[in-house]
């Protein structure tokens, strides 16, 4: 039935009453107008749309403008206030932290980087989602975004977009020299190593080795190529300190000290390698998937020049691409939990994110997008993407993951500038990370790494 049905029925209603009552005939139908307007009329007109309050950084907010002014207009009753923040997703992290610590948090979905959630999650700071989805549509995400949306079997995120940490390297001057592409960090090493000899480019391997999050993920990815871990989420176990976590900070000094990378990748993030890179400096690169884009823009010195694949690792040992990507949590303190949900469902939908993605090229969380042939047509390398994220090296989900990474970046960087040896800065890292953990994860009975445990990068 209509809106202008149910006023008709109860106006006729009105003033049947109001003749049972002996009202005058016109005053009766006077009294029953004011009666529907003042308790029906007067608040559909007044009423105001619930507003959903999102925080959002600022390229992120651009890239889903389209798809934010499509919901208000499909949701008459809901408006999505998307609040522009900082490029830096640390600062991001910040401004929640700050708000849930203050009081009630003015944002009702939470954008979320995937190592976040333990922290917030174990915070009380979201609501639990377990159950708002099916298993069957659960299981068409990429099972790395699923796992790392969730704390101690409990769901409190839904991915939006993926990231996998991916190799770049040269296609032309792999062909030059004969070469396939490397499967290992010992073949990287050499091919990279030849071509400087070459004096074909002047660096073998760029990598992020500046003290932030960033190098935690790009470590991870090394440290999963050597057989190592950081620590285990099930028992706190820590294994910074284990032959197989110096050997992979050992392979990374010794491409400084070697020259097979430049001194100053300690102080380079993800922008400054991808532009060394892109001006035509460098064999290979690890980065993320968004560099492939730009290196192939017409004003790039590589464009048409560049492969990818999934991260290379260590002789012996399954590689692993440190898995990244976003998605959208409710905030414990929203009023309007079932609006906000609503939001999710729009944005998670396969519909909505096929859009985003072929807008974007943004890295999909459904699989069935990386498979899709319109998208395929338009970014072919996603083959090589979904291999990436069907391969994860998950950054450990643990409540105390902030203070766990940033402990390992800072030995990170007295290792990688020489401050400390690998030994004594992986032995410092292990102990505080234990601290931090409640003590949990005794050290190994030996931490020494024999000279063959280390890949050699030769001058």
């Amino acid at each position: 039935m209509s809106n202008i049905q149910q006023l008709g029925g109860r106006y006729r209603s009105l003033r049947k009453l109001v003749r049972r009552l002996g009202v005058p005939r016109l005053l009766g139908i006077l009294v029953a107008f004011i009666l529907v307007f003042n308790f029906w009329i007067l608040p559909a007109l007044t009423q105001q749309p619930v507003v959903i309050t999102m925080l959002m950084q600022g390229q992120d907010r651009a890239n889903w403008a389209p798809f934010f002014q499509e919901f208000n207009e499909k949701n008459p009753d809901i408006r999505l206030n998307v609040v522009e923040g900082p490029f830096d997703s640390n600062l991001v992290e910040n401004l929640y932290t700050s708000a849930f610590l203050l009081g009630d948090s003015p944002y009702d979905v939470l954008n979320m980087d995937i190592v976040w959630v333990p922290k917030f999650a174990a915070a009380g700071w979201l609501m639990d989602l377990t159950g708002r989805l099916p298993q069957e549509q659960l299981s068409k995400f990429v099972k790395g975004n699923i796992e790392g949306s969730m704390y101690q079997d409990r769901l409190y995120r839904i991915p939006t977009t993926s990231d996998a940490g991916v190799l770049y390297y040269r296609t032309d001057l792999l062909k030059q020299a004969g070469v396939e592409p490397p499967e290992t960090f010992e073949q990287m090493v050499q091919i990279g190593t030849n071509l400087q000899k070459q004096d074909a480019v002047d660096w073998g391997y760029l990598w992020q080795g500046k003290q932030y999050e960033g190098v935690s993920a790009m470590f991870v990815e090394v440290l999963e190529g050597f057989g190592g871990f950081w620590a285990n989420p099930e028992t706190l176990e820590v294994g910074l300190d284990r032959p197989e976590a110096i050997q992979a900070v050992e392979f990374l000094r010794n491409t400084i000290t070697n020259g097979l990378s430049p001194r100053g990748v300690v102080t380079y993030g993800e922008e400054e390698t991808r532009l060394l890179f892109q001006n035509g400096g460098a064999a290979f690169l690890r980065n993320w998937p968004y560099v492939l884009k730009l290196a192939n823009d017409p004003a790039s010195d590589v464009r048409g020049k560049v492969g990818i694949k999934p991260m290379i690792h260590g002789q012996g040992h399954p590689g692993g691409s440190a898995l990244g990507g976003w998605g959208l949590g409710i905030s414990k303190t929203t009023r309007h939990p079932e609006e906000a949900w609503r939001v999710i469902q729009f944005m998670t939908s396969e519909e909505t994110m096929k859009k985003f993605v072929l807008s974007t090229g943004l890295i999909p969380s459904l699989q069935t997008l990386f498979k899709d042939p319109e998208i395929l047509a338009q970014f072919p390398y996603f083959t090589q993407l979904f291999e990436a994220v069907q391969n994860p090296a998950l950054r450990p989900p643990i409540a105390q993951y902030a203070q766990a990474s940033d402990v390992l970046q800072r030995y990170l960087s007295a290792a990688f500038t020489g401050r400390m040896n690998s030994e004594q800065a992986m032995k410092a890292a292990a102990q505080e990370t234990r601290n931090i953990l409640g003590g949990f994860g005794r050290a190994p009975v030996s931490q020494k790494s024999t000279p063959d445990q280390t890949v050699a990068v030769s001058s």
